[in-house]
């Protein structure tokens, strides 16, 4: 398989990854019970289109089950420090979450430019999997925008 349909869809299992550890920590950390449900539901969703993201790509050249973004594990300490410094504060909480999101939209844009170097199906999975991100995006957004 060519290096960059491999390195397109690679990017957009890391970024699962990253985005379901941070929903993951951000889950054990929050004390707000809706908040609680609706990140492990993000972080569950996440691992889940990682996986199925994995069938495109031969399992030599796959990223580790784990293996996540620098910029990923930076956010998730920010989001700690910020968490740590306001008293995790939902509308910071959120914030930080809206910011993540729009990291993982980015990041399915710009492996979706060039369908033609996607394996067949990837498209459409990808597709789907950032519709459903971008309504992660939107409820995270919501949620934020109500708060003071």
């Amino acid at each position: 398989m060519e290096t960059e349909k491999i390195d397109a869809i690679n990017s957009v299992i890391v970024i699962n990854h990253d985005r379901h550890e941070g929903y993951k920590r951000a889950s054990e950390d929050t004390k707000d019970e809706e908040l609680k449900k609706l990140f492990a539901h993000f972080s569950e969703q996440s691992a889940r289109f990682a996986e199925e993201l994995r069938r495109f790509v031969p399992n030599s050249e796959e990223p580790e089950r784990d293996e996540t973004k620098n910029t990923g594990k930076l956010h998730r300490l920010w989001m700690d420090m910020k968490a740590a410094v306001t008293g995790n504060e939902r509308k910071v909480v959120l914030s930080s979450c809206e910011f993540g999101e729009d990291h993982a939209l980015k990041t399915y844009h710009e492996a979706l430019q060039h369908p033609e170097e996607l394996p067949l199906g990837a498209w459409d999975v990808m597709t789907k999997h950032k519709a459903e991100i971008q309504k992660s995006h939107d409820k995270v957004k919501a949620l934020r925008d109500i708060e003071k």
